[in-house]
C-alpha cells in the first residue's frame, strides 16, 4: 500500500524526535525513499518550523510549546481503547501512536477483543495507568451494544475522542469528539466504478459483525437511492469461511446463482472473505474478472489475491493520526490563555479511496 506524503513526513518527524538531530542521508535509509525525496520532506517541514536544518543535517527545534505544535503534548499520555490490534485496528494504532510521538507524546494501548462489556473497565486501566484523555474504538458489533454499553463514555472525566464508531444523534455520546471513516462514501465510489466499466448493478455480500459491516450495509442502500437504482437482489450474508464453513458455502452458492441470473459486479466485504470467494467461484467455472467484476471492501490484503483485488481502501491510518492530534488538542487547549475560547466539538469523517487492480476488468492505476 502506498505511503501519503503526510504519512511520511508524521514517520521522519518522530525520528527526528527520538534522535534528536539526524543526517538527511541517514533519514532516508531509514524512511527508505531516496535521498532527494528526503531533502524535499525536510525542506518541507523546516519551512514549517517544524524542524531546524543545518549543514545537511537536521534537529528537533528548541522550546517548541505552541498548542497544537510538535513539542505542545510534551510528557503527556495518551490512552488508546481498540477491539483489535491487528487487521482493520493495525494501521489506526499505527497512525495515532505516530500522531502521539510527532507530538512528544506517549500513547498507551488496550485491547478489548470485541467484548464490549469490558471496554469501560479497560479504559478506567488506562486511566489508572497515567493516561490524560483518551481514543476509544468500542467493542460494538451493533447498535445493541451501543445501546447496552455506550452511556458511560460520555461521562468520563478526562478528554475522550471516539473512534470509528458513531452515535445515535441526539444522545450524550453524540456530544464528544469523533473521527471515522466515511463508509458511505466508499461504497458509493465501488458502485460508480463498476456501472462505469458498464456491468450490472452490483450485488453485495457483507458480513454483519461489526459497525464497518453494518455501515458498508447501509452505504449499499444509500447509493442505489443517490444512482436511482434498485437492488437486483437482497445482500448476500457472509460469514468467516473458517468460523462458520456452511454459512460461508452459502454465501458462495447464492452468489454463484446471482451470476447464473445476471449479475456481472459484486461487491464483498471483506477482503479475506472476497480473496476466499474468488477461490470458490473460480472452482465452479465463474471467472473474475470475465465472468464477475469484483471489488473488495477494506484493502488490507486485496492486492495479494492471485487475481489482484479492486479495492476501497478505508483511511484508517489518518483516522488514527487525526484523533490523536484532536486529542492533543483538547488537552492543550488550556495554554491558550483564560480569554480563548475552547474549540467546538467535532465530527471528522475522512474519506476512503478506490485502489483499482485486476478484479474489475479496469486497469490498475
Amino acid at each position: 500500500m502506498r505511503e501519503s506524503a503526510a504519512e511520511r513526513h508524521d514517520r521522519l518527524l518522530a525520528l527526528v524526535r527520538e534522535r534528536g538531530t539526524a543526517r538527511v542521508s541517514d533519514l532516508a535509509g531509514l524512511l527508505g525513499v531516496s535521498p532527494v525525496t528526503a531533502r524535499r520532506d525536510v525542506e518541507t517541514l523546516a519551512g514549517k518550523g517544524l524542524l531546524d536544518r543545518v549543514h545537511g543535517q537536521v534537529s528537533w527545534p528548541r522550546g517548541q510549546g505552541a498548542p497544537g505544535a510538535p513539542g505542545a503534548a510534551e510528557g503527556l499520555v495518551l490512552g488508546l481503547l481498540a477491539p483489535s490490534a491487528t487487521y482493520y485496528f493495525a494501521e489506526v494504532i499505527r497512525g495515532a501512536h505516530e500522531a502521539a510521538a510527532r507530538f512528544g507524546a506517549r500513547l498507551i494501548l488496550r485491547i478489548s477483543d470485541y467484548r464490549p462489556d469490558e471496554d469501560r473497565a479497560r479504559t478506567e486501566g488506562l486511566l489508572a495507568a497515567g493516561a490524560q484523555g483518551v481514543l476509544v474504538a468500542p467493542g460494538w458489533r451493533g447498535p445493541q451494544d451501543r445501546l447496552a454499553y455506550g452511556d458511560w463514555l460520555a461521562e468520563l472525566p478526562v478528554p475522550a475522542v471516539l473512534l470509528e464508531r458513531r452515535a445515535d444523534p441526539g444522545t450524550p455520546l453524540d456530544g464528544l469528539d469523533r473521527v471515522v471513516s466515511d463508509h458511505g462514501h466508499g461504497v458509493l465510489l465501488a458502485l460508480r466504478h463498476l456501472l462505469g466499466l458498464g456491468r450490472t448493478t452490483p450485488v453485495l455480500v457483507a458480513r454483519a459483525d461489526s459497525p464497518t459491516a453494518l455501515a458498508v450495509r447501509a452505504g449499499y442502500d444509500d447509493a442505489l437511492r443517490v444512482l436511482g437504482l434498485e437492488a437486483p437482489r437482497p445482500v448476500i450474508d457472509s460469514v468467516p469461511a473458517e468460523a462458520d464453513p456452511e454459512g460461508f458455502e452459502r454465501a458462495v452458492r447464492a452468489l454463484r446463482e446471482a451470476v447464473g441470473a445476471g449479475a456481472t459486479a459484486a461487491l464483498v466485504h471483506n477482503d479475506v472473505d472476497a480473496i476466499q470467494i474468488v477461490q470458490r467461484l473460480a472452482e465452479s467455472g465463474v471467472r473474475v474478472p470475465e465472468d464477475l467484476a469484483l471489488i473488495a471492501y477494506d484493502d488490507e490484503v486485496a492486492a495479494l489475491a492471485d487475481i489482484p483485488l479492486t479495492a476501497v481502501a478505508p483511511p484508517k491510518r489518518q483516522v488514527g493520526r487525526h484523533a490523536a492530534e484532536l486529542l492533543v488538542e483538547r488537552l492543550t487547549e488550556g495554554s491558550a490563555g483564560p480569554d480563548e475560547e475552547a474549540a467546538a466539538r467535532r465530527h471528522l469523517s475522512v474519506l476512503p479511496r478506490l485502489r483499482v487492480r485486476a478484479s474489475c476488468g479496469a486497469q490498475g492505476g
